[in-house]
């Protein structure tokens, strides 16, 4: 368990079926970021927050320089050295990985919230759904992923 339960929650999110599809078809398509996705459903699933568009506005322009400077470019490099270097490709991996925890240690700090009882995915729905056109079929996807427990 790290010092960031935004962190511990996306770790064990990420890690269900379905969430890594959803995230990325989000990010691919729409250019949405993962870990602001990812962000949105902590708040309201963990925290019980529901968050206002211009306070996800705030916190996501706050983050986006080490978005477009660091997060980004290192996944344009990682996903041209795929199938060229498996060796170079598993560093790039870590490394956008590395960068990408160090983005939702920001997002964590800058949003002050802490985990408190009561959140629900109607509420990550709510937050989501600020992110992301309502019905779209990745935030779909993704919020049948969070409403499904967690295998053993």
């Amino acid at each position: 368990m790290s010092e960031n339960p935004f962190w511990d929650f996306s770790l064990a999110v990420y890690g269900r079926p379905g969430v890594p599809a959803a995230c990325l078809d989000l990010q691919d398509r729409l250019s949405q970021d993962v870990n602001l996705l990812l962000f949105a459903a902590w708040a309201g699933m963990a925290c019980n927050a529901d968050l206002p568009a211009g306070e996800l506005a705030r916190i996501d322009s706050a983050v986006a320089p080490w978005r477009g400077e660091v997060v980004r470019p290192l996944r344009v490099v990682r996903r041209r050295a795929k199938g060229e270097d498996d060796a170079l490709y598993k560093r790039l991996k870590a490394a956008e990985l590395e960068a990408e925890r160090v983005q939702q240690d920001r997002l964590f700090a800058l949003s002050g919230l802490t985990p408190a009882p009561g959140g629900t995915v109607a509420l990550a729905a709510a937050n989501l759904y600020r992110l992301v056109p309502e019905g779209d079929p990745a935030v779909m996807a993704l919020l049948a992923a969070l409403d499904t427990p967690p295998e053993p």
